[in-house]
This record gives structure tokens, C-alpha cells and sequence, in this order.
């Protein structure tokens, strides 16, 4: 996120900050669910890849479409939900952008209906994922810890999972348990 760390260095070195100490914090960060959680959170398994991220709207999604265009996949599989007090047209594009960056899209659907219901959501993604002219196959698992569970279940080594989440903390518990299970941990 070039734009957030060009932002933050201004900021600090308005601040007061001398260049060098801002230099070093930039050189020597490194992105985790630690320090930055739900924001491109990789986890690498032994045959598969997992990336939790918060991208939650078409902004977002499409940050998440440029970086995946760099991945080398042999499936590209996403966990997607809508936002309930969002336009139609916004739920919609979440699900084309899904379709145009996914082979296997896993919509989730049960936090922040927000005035919405969970069948008028998932029909507005569908109506978005149907509307690109690719085939990409989709299946509903409303809860996201299932969902996660179900991507893993179905990874084929070379397989790069996807979780666009809004309750990253779950996300990351869920992988993590998965993760330290094929270390032996």
C-alpha cells in the first residue's frame, strides 16, 4: 500500500522524525498477522497458500485483483461476502471483481447484514459473479469458519486461497490452527 506508507512517512517526518529513523522503520517492517492483521496476511502451507485480507468493498477488491494478477496459481480460490449497507451496484461489482480474479468463489455470508437479508446479498454477488463472461464456479457456506475450513479441504497443491474477511481475528485463529496442525505443533 504505497499510498498508506508515503502517507505515513510524510506524517512522521512532519512530525519530527529524521529521515534516517524513518528509512529503518520502512526497511525494516514486515507485514504479519501480528503487526498488521487483515491486511494481506500470507500463510504458506506445504502444498497451498492462504491470504487473509479486510477488503470488504470494490475498492478493495481490486487492490486484492492487482496483486493477485502477480500470483502463480494452479486455483485461485475466494471467500467472499457482500456489506449489507451498501448500494446494489457495490454488492454486485464484489461479485464480478470476484469472478474476474477467482476459479472458486466460496461466498460466506453471516456478519454485517446491516439492514439487508443474507438471500438478498448473496443474490446481488451471484448476479455479479454471472455477469462475467468466465467460468468460475461458486458455492454459498454462510459461516466464515467453515467456509475457511472447506477452502482448506479443497486445496490442490498449488492452490492460492483467498479470504476477503470482515472478522479477520477468526480468520487468522482458524489458519493459524491449520497451519501449526501440518507443523505438528
Amino acid at each position: 500500500m504505497i499510498g498508506n506508507i508515503l502517507a505515513a512517512s510524510l506524517a512522521a517526518y512532519l512530525y519530527g522524525f529524521k529521515t534516517e529513523t524513518i528509512r529503518l522503520s520502512l526497511e525494516t517492517f514486515i507485514p504479519s498477522p501480528a503487526l498488521t492483521p487483515g491486511r494481506m496476511n500470507i500463510f504458506n502451507f506445504k502444498d497451498f497458500t492462504v491470504m487473509i485480507d479486510f477488503a470488504h468493498n470494490p475498492a478493495g477488491f481490486i487492490a486484492i485483483h492487482e496483486f493477485l494478477s502477480t500470483v502463480q496459481a494452479t486455483k485461485k480460490i475466494g471467500i467472499i461476502a457482500g456489506v449489507g449497507d451498501r448500494r446494489d451496484q457495490d454488492i454486485v461489482d464484489v461479485g464480478r471483481l470476484g469472478a474476474e480474479m477467482f476459479d472458486h468463489i466460496i461466498i460466506r455470508q453471516e456478519k454485517n447484514l446491516r439492514g439487508r437479508t443474507e438471500e438478498n446479498i448473496i443474490t446481488l454477488i451471484v448476479q455479479g459473479i454471472q455477469s462475467v463472461d468466465r467460468k468460475v464456479t461458486y458455492e454459498t457456506i454462510p459461516k466464515e469458519v467453515e467456509a475457511i475450513k472447506h477452502a482448506i479441504s479443497i486445496a490442490e497443491p498449488g492452490t492460492f486461497i483467498t479470504a476477503l474477511s470482515d472478522v479477520v481475528t477468526n480468520a487468522i485463529d482458524i489458519v493459524q490452527e491449520y497451519l501449526d496442525k501440518e507443523a505438528g505443533i
